[in-house]
């Protein structure tokens, strides 16, 4: 029931959802009111598909876990107070841990001088944000765009590769089989599971999908487009599928994919949005490749769990394009104080603490366990993988996979399924996760296995 007395006057409304934001604690009449009001509203104006979807909320939407608070680096809070292992990292957002005090104390300091830059006077942070990037990203890469999110990191890309490669009649992409760039329509494009692309057809013309980690197929495709007169502008990749299921390619394809680009004269786009900021075990997983893309796509991790944030870098020859007109691609909130605030502090958090470093170590102590505890359940379990703290257990079929994340869900830990493999559930902890939390997550996944076996 709701407490709003007059639901159709929108100040009374509006400040009565201001007290939710203003309370610290929550009472017993508080947890029952906000519950309630959660799901009423998830109902009536945010999309009643979510409380179908969400494993936290029970049948008939009876009772519902609504997150709280952050109880350190690696868990959360619902407002019944349950504690949860966060082993989903907001998909790749948390690298740093819940609430860096290192990110936090930046943004707040960054909120008492100035929260949004006025876009006429020069803006120092999205300066040194760029300077930084420019010194910790691979090979020649050197200047930034910057914008909110994966998907718009990835539109830059797009847009850039198409403004260098105009003049030489080349407006073509290759990206791959299973992959996952993003939902708005140019990036949608370039993305390859139809249910997302179906209801939005047509998409942006001149884009082709190939098996991912097919070097074969890879060019095999570009003969074709060649014996069509059709130039490629750029080759799109992730260099690990996240959401295909955590699908890693073999040691040669990036660099073979590099060797081909330069052959055709075409760029190559790597979308790290998931991959990059330590996840793999090295700040970008290109590296272990020693491979270096044209332009590299960053945003989830980047901003520290704390600020929205994404950046499109390019080395100085592909940016150039934009020199002499740089506003044919903006954006107001973009590089704004207080996301390159959090940006600067998280890649301060990554280096100081090696996080990348210790990301390899859990991963593989996760891993090995994970693949022996698999070894039991053939039955079960298809293939586990990963790099770093990127990991997956591929089901059999979807409906265990679900059921896998569901008993994990109840035993506390959050996991999910791959946007594009629903039988891949992944595990992506924070880079902050110990070694004593990587034990007690084997110790339940062998508990539920052994559920549902």
């Amino acid at each position: 029931m709701s407490r709003y007395i007059n639901e159709s006057d929108p100040k009374i409304v509006a400040e009565q959802a201001l007290e939710w934001v203003m309370k610290e604690t929550l009472s017993a009449d508080d947890i029952t009111t906000l519950s309630s009001e959660t799901l009423d509203a998830f109902y009536h104006h945010v999309n009643p598909g979510f409380l179908e979807y969400r494993k936290s909320v029970t049948s008939g939407g009876s009772y519902a876990a609504i997150e709280w608070r952050a109880n350190g680096p690696n868990t959360l809070l619902d407002i019944h107070g349950n504690e949860y292992l966060d082993c989903l990292g907001g998909y790749g957002i948390f690298s740093v841990g819940h609430r860096n005090p290192v990110v936090l104390a930046a943004v707040e300091m960054q909120l008492k001088k100035q929260p949004l830059h006025s876009q006429e006077l020069l803006d120092p942070l999205r300066a040194l944000l760029a300077k930084v990037l420019a010194k910790i990203t691979p090979g020649d890469l050197k200047y930034s765009f910057f914008g909110n999110s994966g998907t718009e990191s990835i539109e830059a890309a797009l847009k850039l590769a198409k403004a260098y490669q105009s003049p030489h009649g080349k407006f073509s992409f290759i990206a791959t089989h299973g992959a996952f760039h993003g939902k708005s329509l140019g990036s949608l494009s370039a993305t390859a599971k139809p249910a997302f692309r179906e209801p939005f057809m047509p998409l942006l013309p001149g884009f082709h999908h190939v098996e991912f980690g097919d070097i074969a197929a890879m060019k095999q495709q570009v003969k074709q487009c060649q014996q069509n007169g059709e130039g490629i502008a750029a080759i799109i990749l992730e260099p690990i599928q996240g959401e295909g299921g955590v699908i890693i390619p073999p040691d040669n394809y990036l660099p073979e994919v590099r060797a081909l680009c330069d052959d055709i004269g075409a760029l190559l786009i790597l979308d790290e949005v998931q991959t990059g900021m330590g996840r793999t075990g090295k700040m970008f997983a290109c590296e272990h490749y020693h491979v270096q893309p044209d332009i590299l796509c960053l945003a989830k991790a980047l901003g520290g769990g704390v600020m929205p944030i994404s950046a499109t870098v390019a080395t100085e020859k592909v940016f150039s394009v934009l020199f002499d007109n740089p506003f044919i691609h903006t954006t107001t909130f973009g590089g704004n104080p207080l996301a390159c605030a959090a940006a600067l502090a998280t890649i301060h958090v990554l280096l100081s603490e090696k996080l990348p470093e210790k990301a390899a170590i859990n991963g593989t102590f996760l891993l090995n366990g994970l693949k022996k505890i698999s070894a039991k359940y053939p039955n079960l379990i298809v293939a586990v993988r990963g790099m770093g703290l990127l990991q997956a257990i591929e089901f059999n079929k979807n409906e265990t996979g679900y059921a896998f994340a569901s008993e994990m869900f109840r035993e506390k830990i959050l996991v999910a399924g791959t946007l594009n493999n629903a039988k891949s559930v992944r595990i992506e902890p924070p880079l902050t996760i110990t070694k004593q939390q990587c034990e007690h997550v084997l110790s339940v996944v062998e508990k539920v296995l052994a559920k549902l076996a």
